[in-house]
C-alpha cells in the first residue's frame, strides 16, 4: 500500500518524455520547412523581385499547365507541413474537438478561426465551409454563407485593391515563359527567376478564384429560393461582397440587378435600395450600374413591365453632380429610348382593339348568347388590361421624373436632343394629366435654358388651363409652381395677361385651396408685369365712349332683323379700332387680353370661403397679401378634422418617403410658389385651447374666425363654472375644518373634566362665534344665525334658537320657520337659550342695546304673532340675537383679565 510507484507507471515518465520532445522537435522541423510564411493577408507577403519583361507572345499552353501542376504540388506540400506543425497544439486540438462533436454554429466558428490564421494553408477548412453552404437546410446553409461573406468581404482573405488572377494570367508567369522558358518541363529549374513562394501564392490565388466563383453560384441559387426571407438574405450578402471587394463585381452586380424583377415587391424594392446605396458608397460605379441596369433589365428581351418599372425607379433616384456629365447624358439617352418604347402602341392593341363586352355580343360559336364563364373571362381580361395601362402611365411618369432630375446636369448641345422634344410634347398631350404636368415641367426647363420651343410650350400650357382633369388632379401644387416659374421667366407681358385672364375664369370651378393659390400667384406676377395691375384699376376704353352714334330706322320693305347701314358702319368702326379680347384663341399672345379688365375678380370678393374672399379683397384693393397659402389647410376635410380636437403633434411630420433624392426638394425653394405642409408650421396652438380663444379678433386668421368666436364664448362659461366649483370646494373645506375643530374640542372636554364640567352643556362653539363675527355685515350661506329676516323677507341661514313655548312658535308661523333648522344642534336646548339671552352676566363684552333694529319687526310674518306672546318678549329676543351676532370672536387681554377677576368662585367654567 505504501510502496512508491515505479517510474514507468508515473505520468510524464521516461516513456512520454522522449515522445513529447520528439513531437516538439518534429513540429519545429515542419515549421522550418514551410516555404510560405503563415499569415492572414497572404496577398500582402513579400515574394521577392522577379524579371517582368514585356510579354510579346502568348506562352504555350502545355508549359503553363506543367508549371501550374508543379505549383499545386508545392502548395499541398506546404499545407501538409503547416498542419503537421500545428497538429499538437492545444488550440488545434480544441478546434478539432468542436468540429467533431460541437453544434453547427460551433463548427462554423471553428472553421472560420482556422481559415483566418492562414488561408493559404487551410484550404480544407475553406472547402468544408463551402460544403456547409450547399446544404439543403436553409438555416445551416445561410449561416455558412454568412461566415464566408465575413471572411471574403470584411476580412483580409481577398485583396481590397485588385481582383484575383488566374494562374495562366499572372504577369510573372507570362514573363517567365517567354523565349526559352516556353519549353519548361517538370524537373527543370524554374524559369525567369521564379521562386517557390511565387508559385505557391499564384496557385492558391487561382484556387481561391475558383472557390469564390463557386460561392457565387451558391448565392445565385439562394437568390432564386422560393422563401422570401432566404432571397432577402442572399441579396444582402451579394451587396456586401460587391461593396467591400472588387472580385467578381460584374457577376455580383448582375445578380443584384436581376432581383429588380423579383415577384415579391419587397425584394425588388430592397434590390433597388441596395443598388442606390452601392452608388453612394462608390460614386465611380454610377455609370457601371446605369449600364448594367439598362442591359440586364430594361432592354432585356422578354423582361416584365414590373422589372422595368423598378429599374426606372432605380435610375431616376441616382444622385448626380456637375462633375458627372457623362452619367447624366447616358441617363437622358436611356430615358428618351424608353419614351419611344412606352408610347408606341403594342401589337396586341393594334391587332385586337378592345371592344366593350355586353350580353348581346356573340362570343361563342353558333351565334348564341355568351355564357357566364365567357363574361367572367372578359372581365378578368379587362382588369388585366387596365392594370397594364396604369402601370404604363406610372412608368412614363417615372421616366419624366428622371429626365427632370438629369437635365440640369447633362450637356444638351447635341442636336439629337432637340429631336427628342417631339416625344415629350406627345407625352404632354397624353391621357394621364399627372404625367402631362411632369412633361410640361421638363419642357419648361428646356425652354428656359435653351429657348427652344418656347412658343409651343406656352401654347400647350395655356391650353392645359381648360383641362377638366385639373380639377381632380393630385398635382395641383406642382402645377401652380409650374405656372409661377413659367410666367416669371416669360418676357411677353401680353401672354402673361392672357394667362391671368384665363386663370380667373377657370378657378370658379375649383376648390378654395387652388383658388387661393391662383390669387396669390397673380399678386406675385404684379411685381414682374405692372400691366396686370392696370387690368384691375383701369376700365376698358374704346372710342365709342366719347362719340354719339345714330342708327337709321329700317327702310320700307326691309326686314326688322336686317342690319342697317348705321349698324354696318358701327361694326366697321369697331373693327377699325382693333381686335377685342377673344378667350377662344389657342395662342395666348393673340388673345388680346391687354384690351380688357379682370372683372372676373369681383365675384371672389363675396366668396363663401373666408380665405378666398380675403385674398381677392387684398388683390383688388392692393393691400398686403396674407402669407403663402397651403393647399392642405383650406380643404373641406381639414375643416372637418378641426372639429375632432385631436391632440397636437409633438413634432413636425417628416417629409413623405425615404427617397435619397428627398433632401433635394428644398434646394430651389425660391422657385416654389406654394409648398404643401407649410401650414402645419403656421397652424399654431389648437383652436380649443385657452391660448387661442384669448387672442384678439384681428390676430386670428379668417378661416379661424368661427372657431375663435365659438370658443371665446364657450371658454368664458367654462371659466365661470370652474370658479363656482372652486368656491364650492373652498366652502366644503371650511365646513370640514369647523367639524374637525368641534371634534377636537369634544375630545378635550371628555378627557379633561376641569376644562368643561360634565353637568353643563356648551353654549356656542368657538367656530360658530367666529363665523357669526365674520359674516355680521353681509349675508352668508354659512355661519351663526340667531333668527330674524332681512328687508326682503329672506331668512338668515345659520343657527336657530327655539322659543320656550310651542304655542308661541305656532303663532310665529312662517316668519320663523328657519329657526327650527338647528333644533338638533349639540349643546343647545331651551334652558340654555333662556339662560344666555336672559342674563347679562354671560355677555363678555358690553354691547349697546339700542333699538335701531325695531323696524325689522314689521317684516312679513310679524303680524302673525300669537296674542298670548308679549310683544316686548319678541322684541327682546330680536335684540338679543342682534347683540350676539355683533360680538367679536375673541376678547382683548384686559377684558379677559377683568372677566377672570369678576368671576365668582363657584362658577365652574
Amino acid at each position: 500500500m505504501g510502496a512508491k510507484r515505479k517510474s514507468a507507471d508515473r505520468p510524464g515518465s521516461s516513456h512520454d518524455g522522449p515522445n513529447k520532445k520528439a513531437k516538439q522537435t518534429a513540429a519545429k522541423e515542419h515549421r522550418a520547412k514551410l516555404v510560405f510564411e503563415p499569415r492572414p493577408d497572404w496577398h500582402a507577403a513579400d515574394l521577392g523581385p522577379i524579371d517582368t519583361k514585356d510579354v510579346t507572345t502568348q506562352p504555350p499552353q502545355h508549359a503553363v499547365e506543367a508549371l501550374y501542376k508543379h505549383a499545386e504540388s508545392l502548395l499541398q506540400a506546404d499545407s501538409a507541413s503547416y498542419n503537421a506543425s500545428h497538429a499538437g497544439s492545444s488550440q488545434h486540438k480544441f478546434l478539432s474537438t468542436i468540429m467533431s462533436s460541437g453544434t453547427l454554429e460551433d463548427k462554423i466558428s471553428a472553421l472560420t478561426l482556422l481559415v483566418q490564421e492562414s488561408p493559404l494553408h487551410t484550404s480544407k477548412a475553406f472547402e468544408n465551409l463551402i460544403g456547409l453552404a450547399k446544404k439543403k437546410s436553409r438555416n445551416q446553409a445561410l449561416m455558412a454563407v454568412a461566415a464566408l461573406k465575413d471572411l471574403l468581404g470584411q476580412g483580409v482573405v481577398l485583396p481590397a485593391d485588385r481582383k484575383l488572377r488566374a494562374f495562366g494570367k499572372q504577369p510573372g508567369v507570362l514573363a517567365a515563359l517567354q523565349g526559352r522558358g516556353g519549353r519548361w518541363r517538370e524537373g527543370d529549374p524554374l524559369p525567369g527567376g521564379l521562386d517557390k513562394k511565387h508559385l505557391i501564392s499564384w496557385a492558391f490565388e487561382d484556387w481561391l478564384k475558383k472557390e469564390y466563383y463557386e460561392l457565387l453560384q451558391i448565392l445565385e441559387g439562394w437568390c432564386n429560393d422560393e422563401v422570401a426571407f432566404a432571397r432577402s438574405r442572399a441579396i444582402t450578402y451579394v451587396y456586401e461582397l460587391l461593396k467591400d471587394k472588387p472580385e467578381q463585381e460584374e457577376n455580383l452586380l448582375r445578380l443584384l440587378v436581376n432581383k429588380l424583377g423579383d415577384t415579391d415587391r419587397k425584394i425588388a424594392s430592397r434590390a433597388s435600395y441596395l443598388l442606390l446605396q452601392l452608388e453612394n458608397t462608390h460614386p465611380a460605379m454610377r455609370l457601371v450600374v446605369t449600364n448594367s441596369v439598362e442591359a440586364d433589365c430594361l432592354m432585356r428581351p422578354g423582361q416584365s413591365q414590373h422589372a422595368k418599372y423598378y429599374a426606372i425607379i432605380t435610375l431616376n433616384q441616382t444622385v448626380l453632380s456637375q462633375k458627372e456629365e457623362a452619367v447624366a447624358n447616358r441617363l437622358l439617352e436611356i430615358y428618351f429610348g424608353l419614351f419611344v418604347l412606352l408610347l408606341k402602341p403594342t401589337s396586341k392593341t393594334a391587332a385586337h382593339p378592345q371592344s366593350k363586352f355586353n350580353g348581346r355580343t356573340s362570343q361563342q360559336g353558333g351565334g348564341g348568347k355568351a355564357g357566364k364563364l365567357a363574361a367572367k373571362k372578359q372581365k378578368a381580361q379587362e382588369r388585366v388590361d387596365d392594370a397594364e395601362v396604369q402601370l404604363g402611365d406610372k412608368m412614363v411618369a417615372q421616366v419624366l421624373t428622371g429626365v427632370n432630375r438629369a437635365f440640369p446636369f447633362a450637356d444638351t448641345s447635341d442636336p439629337t436632343f432637340e429631336k427628342s422634344l417631339d416625344t415629350i410634347f406627345r407625352v404632354a398631350h397624353s391621357s394621364n394629366f399627372n404625367t402631362a404636368v411632369q412633361a410640361l415641367m421638363l419642357l419648361q426647363q428646356i425652354s428656359s435654358k435653351k429657348h427652344y420651343g418656347a412658343e409651343r410650350f406656352y401654347r400647350t400650357l395655356y391650353d392645359s388651363l381648360l383641362d377638366p382633369r385639373l380639377y381632380g388632379s393630385s398635382k395641383q401644387v406642382m402645377y401652380l409652381n409650374l405656372l409661377y416659374k413659367s410666367l416669371k421667366q416669360d418676357l411677353n407681358a401680353k401672354r402673361a395677361q392672357a394667362f391671368v385672364k384665363r386663370l380667373l375664369q377657370t378657378i370658379t370651378m375649383h376648390d378654395p385651396p387652388f383658388a387661393c393659390g391662383v390669387l396669390y400667384l397673380i399678386s406675385e406676377l404684379e411685381s414682374t408685369f405692372p400691366t396686370i395691375r392696370k387690368m384691375i384699376t383701369e376700365a376698358e376704353w374704346t372710342e365709342e365712349d366719347e362719340e354719339e352714334h345714330f342708327v337709321d330706322a329700317p327702310e320700307d320693305g326691309a326686314p326688322e332683323d336686317a342690319p342697317s347701314t348705321g349698324q354696318l358702319n358701327g361694326t366697321a368702326a369697331l373693327q377699325s379700332q382693333g381686335p377685342r379680347y377673344d378667350p377662344r384663341k389657342r395662342d395666348p399672345e393673340h388673345a388680346h387680353a391687354e384690351r380688357s379688365c379682370v372683372w372676373e375678380l369681383l365675384p371672389f370678393v363675396q366668396h363663401f370661403h373666408p380665405s378666398v374672399a380675403l385674398f381677392a379683397e387684398c388683390l383688388l384693393l392692393q393691400r398686403a397679401m396674407p402669407p403663402k397659402p397651403d393647399t392642405t389647410q383650406h380643404t373641406l376635410m381639414q375643416f372637418l378634422d378641426r372639429f375632432v380636437y385631436k391632440n397636437a403633434k409633438s413634432k413636425a411630420a417628416a417629409p413623405h418617403g425615404t427617397s435619397i433624392m428627398q433632401p433635394l426638394v428644398g434646394s430651389n425653394a425660391a422657385d416654389l410658389l406654394v409648398k404643401p405642409g407649410d401650414g402645419d408650421a403656421r397652424a399654431g396652438v389648437p383652436v380649443n385651447s385657452e391660448q387661442f380663444w384669448t387672442r384678439k379678433a384681428e390676430e386670428v386668421a379668417p378661416e379661424d374666425a368661427f372657431f375663435h368666436t365659438y370658443f371665446s364664448q364657450a371658454g368664458k362659461q367654462k371659466k365661470k363654472g370652474a370658479e363656482k366649483k372652486v368656491k364650492k370646494a373652498r366652502a366644503e373645506s371650511d365646513e370640514s375644518d369647523d367639524e374637525g375643530e368641534e371634534e377636537i374640542w369634544q375630545a378635550i372636554a371628555q378627557s379633561r373634566p376641569d376644562v368643561e364640567g360634565p353637568d353643563e352643556d356648551d353654549d356656542i362653539s368657538l367656530g360658530d362665534l367666529e363665523s357669526a363675527y365674520d359674516k355680521s355685515d353681509e349675508e352668508s350661506d354659512a355661519g351663526l344665525d340667531l333668527g330674524g329676516r332681512d328687508d326682503d323677507g329672506d331668512s338668515e341661514p345659520g343657527l336657530d334658537l327655539d322659543g320656550e313655548d310651542e304655542q308661541a312658535e305656532r303663532a310665529v308661523g312662517g316668519a320663523d320657520e328657519d329657526l327650527d333648522d338647528m333644533d338638533g344642534f349639540p349643546g343647545f336646548d331651551d334652558s340654555d337659550d333662556e339662560a344666555m339671552l336672559g342674563s347679562d352676566d354671560d355677555v363678555p363684552i358690553e354691547v349697546d342695546y339700542s333699538d335701531d333694529e325695531e323696524s325689522e319687526a314689521g317684516k312679513e310674518g310679524d303680524g302673525a304673532k300669537a296674542a298670548d306672546v308679549p310683544e316686548s318678549r319678541w322684541k327682546q329676543q330680536r335684540k338679543e340675537k342682534k347683540k350676539l351676532k355683533a360680538l367679536p370672536t375673541f376678547a382683548s387681554a384686559e377684558d379677559y383679565a377683568k372677566l377672570l377677576a369678576d368671576e365668582p368662585e363657584d362658577f365652574s367654567r
